[in-house]
């Protein structure tokens, strides 16, 4: 008797697994496979001055693409080969870039002053702007860019310091967002074919 109810049990459960998997309407729906969209954090509100004295905010970004650069102008190496990088890409984009805005943004506040800025913008692009600002300005401006800039270790006290910072060229689209960023490997071809491809997209 009790190997027939055991046997009974079997069939019964064999058969609710049979219509549970051949059946749609009695299996769980599968899960939604995740879509991740949105725009990356960087950048946003910030106020500065340019080398006139005219106070900017991020409203300057705005009508343009803008490829910006945190840099400071006493930076041996790394900031003058971006910022040539910039100029040269904008020339090789050709027509398409003639609106483009190269922003300088200096890290280095404290030998920064305007003046330094414009002497030392006029070895490149000569549409390239120049911002400096308090550094509250400036470290509020890093932030919303996520830039890391600091004294290197050491530096403390002396004159000739140099910054460890993020080497990173930002575009932005005309509404002033996020587009892309460029590491400090990238060349002038790599940032000339992308901002082709924004600015004349086919």
């Amino acid at each position: 008797m009790g190997k027939r109810i055991l046997l009974a049990l079997m069939i019964a459960a064999g058969t609710v697994l049979i219509l549970i998997l051949y059946l749609p309407g009695m299996r769980s729906p599968p899960k939604p496979a995740i879509t991740v969209t949105g725009q990356a954090a960087i950048g946003g509100p910030f106020t500065l001055e340019d080398t006139k004295g005219n106070v900017v905010t991020e409203k300057m970004l705005e009508g343009h693409y803008t490829l910006i650069y945190f840099g400071y102008t006493f930076c041996p190496d790394i900031c003058p080969l971006a910022l040539q990088y910039v100029t040269q890409a904008i020339q090789m984009a050709g027509p398409v870039a003639d609106d483009v805005l190269p922003l300088f943004i200096t890290i280095d506040p404290e030998r920064d002053t305007k003046e330094v800025i414009s002497t030392y913008l006029g070895h490149f692009h000569p549409r390239m702007v120049g911002l400096t600002g308090t550094p509250e300005q400036i470290r509020a401006a890093e932030s919303v860019y996520r830039v890391y800039a600091s004294k290197s270790a050491g530096s403390e006290g002396k004159a000739d310091y140099l910054m460890d910072h993020t080497g990173y060229i930002y575009l932005t689209d005309r509404e002033g967002r996020y587009v892309a960023h460029f590491p400090k490997d990238a060349t002038a071809q790599d940032i000339a074919t992308r901002l082709r491809r924004e600015l004349n997209p086919k």
